[in-house]
């Protein structure tokens, strides 16, 4: 390394560059696996408020589950209607 690219800093290449967005990504996608996504609850509320409007319906019949599995995610609402 020169004291003139020291000095004036080195450009990096384009594909190390990616390489770290990547790696980066990568990641932060690894950390959020056991994680849900913040809509959730709102999700929830909302389908309660809806379903109200219809049908008299305790909050606790509905039930909204995230799960991941491998590269599929599955969003899952279970919903407990009154009998007629």
């Amino acid at each position: 390394m020169s004291l003139l690219s020291f000095l004036l800093g080195e450009k990096k290449k384009t594909a190390s560059v990616a390489k770290e967005r990547l790696q980066f990504i990568l990641t932060h996608e690894r950390s959020d696996r056991n994680t849900q996504p913040d809509y959730l609850p709102a999700l929830q509320r909302d389908l309660v408020a809806v379903l109200s409007k219809y049908v008299k319906i305790n909050p606790d019949d509905i039930k909204v589950n995230f799960e991941r599995h491998d590269n599929l995610e599955v969003l899952e609402v279970k919903i407990e209607l009154p009998d007629a």
